[in-house]
């Protein structure tokens, strides 16, 4: 099987209201652990790259590395998607370089500016058979080269969303409702606007809403991490009851980022701390993309709900 768009993903994911795990990579080893756990859960898996990622790695390795995945893995559907795209040129770069589908993040710009640049992605980007996200309302938080204050993030408006998706004829849409990017999500209580989601899955039927900023930030990966000589003091994420309960409503995506870094970075530092006579990163990376594989099985059952649904 060849790299596919996420048509065929969302719709099977939607009618049987479960979502599909939507995990970042950045090397070799996160994209082969991300792999083996989708091979072994037998789901559907949507690799993204991040600007960061992008400029990391090389665009032209990770799309290399990702078809390489696929061809060991032909059974599972895998599409290659650009995470937080930040222009139109981005995009297109993206989509000339071999992505299965693109995001365009316009929430920072007014509404306008959002709809006109967001079609213009869309006109592109369909004429070249790949796919679209964008996104309506901004997500408090920091992850990569996305950054908004708390103060001013914006949940999503139901109307709003169902009017841009008319103007711009996006693929899914990225809504706002109460999460958040990067590792530090909640001050207080978790929260998230079930009420306004099924107002947008009401206003949306059968469309794919994407949930942005979905780590839970699982306490005994953080306990580890520090435990081994790192520094992640006061991070909370979102219950992953939570998510499962969003993932049975119109949410088809969920991205997870942050846990995958968690469990990669605590397993590394482990293995340092407890084998330091040990210099071959091979020995290291190994641990590293277990723990990624550990962590994507785990999400693939717990969160998404998509195990055995291919």
């Amino acid at each position: 099987m060849a790299l596919t768009d996420t048509k065929e993903m969302f719709r099977k994911a939607y009618e049987g209201h479960y979502a599909i795990g939507a995990f970042n990579v950045n090397n070799m080893e996160i994209i082969q652990g991300i792999m083996e756990a989708a091979h072994e859960e037998q789901s559907a898996v949507i690799l993204q790259a991040s600007e960061g990622a992008r400029k990391y790695a090389g665009s032209p390795y990770i799309v290399d590395l990702v078809k390489t995945a696929v061809r060991q893995y032909p059974e599972i559907p895998v599409a290659l998607h650009l995470d937080h795209g930040s222009c139109f040129e981005v995009c297109k770069d993206c989509v000339d370089g071999g992505f299965t589908s693109v995001m365009f993040d316009g929430s920072k710009h007014p509404f306008e500016e959002n709809v006109r640049i967001t079609k213009q992605v869309v006109e592109y980007a369909h004429a070249h058979g790949v796919v679209v996200e964008a996104e309506l309302g901004r997500l408090a938080g920091v992850e990569d080269m996305v950054s908004v204050d708390a103060k001013d993030a914006i949940f999503t408006d139901p109307e709003e969303a169902a009017e841009f998706v008319a103007l711009t004829g996006c693929d899914s849409l990225a809504i706002a409702i109460g999460t958040s990017h990067g590792a530090y999500k909640y001050s207080g209580e978790p929260y998230l606007d079930y009420e306004r989601l099924e107002k947008v899955g009401k206003l949306l039927p059968d469309f794919p809403i994407v949930l942005h900023g979905a780590s839970t930030v699982i306490p005994e990966y953080v306990a580890k991490c520090n435990e081994f000589g790192g520094k992640v003091l006061g991070a909370k994420g979102v219950p992953e009851d939570m998510l499962r309960k969003a993932a049975t409503m119109a949410v088809c995506k969920i991205n997870i980022d942050t846990d995958i870094r968690l469990a990669m970075t605590a397993a590394i530092r482990e293995s340092l701390v407890k084998h330091p006579e040990n210099f071959d990163p091979r020995s290291y990376l190994k641990a590293g993309r277990q723990a990624v594989k550990d962590m994507v099985s785990h999400k693939i059952q717990a969160v998404v709900g998509s195990s055995h649904s291919i």
